[in-house]
């Protein structure tokens, strides 16, 4: 069964990294090395540091200014596969 998870918070890093906390209460970090290799016409501008750290949320996926996004599901299960998320720190 599919998980339903929005993005609620994200925070972009060095190194092409981005923070990402779900709605279902867990965080990690997420490289992003292994899309940007792949390239492609949305991917070439997130290679500048300066434009990958513009990442923002919209309707619950992170996205970029140019439109470039990943799904949030997708993405929940990517990295919980990898072991990437730990419940969220208290604030």
């Amino acid at each position: 069964m599919i998980q339903i998870v929005k993005v609620v918070a994200l925070r972009a890093l060095e190194d092409h990294r981005l923070w990402v906390r779900f709605s279902d209460g867990t965080e990690g970090v997420r490289p992003f090395a292994d899309i940007l290799a792949e390239g492609g016409p949305m991917v070439e501008p997130l290679r500048d540091p300066t434009f990958f750290n513009r990442a923002f949320v919209e309707m619950g996926v992170p996205a970029w200014p140019n439109g470039f996004d990943i799904d949030a599901i997708a993405l929940h299960e990517e990295m919980a596969a990898a072991g990437l998320l730990t419940p969220a720190a208290a604030e």
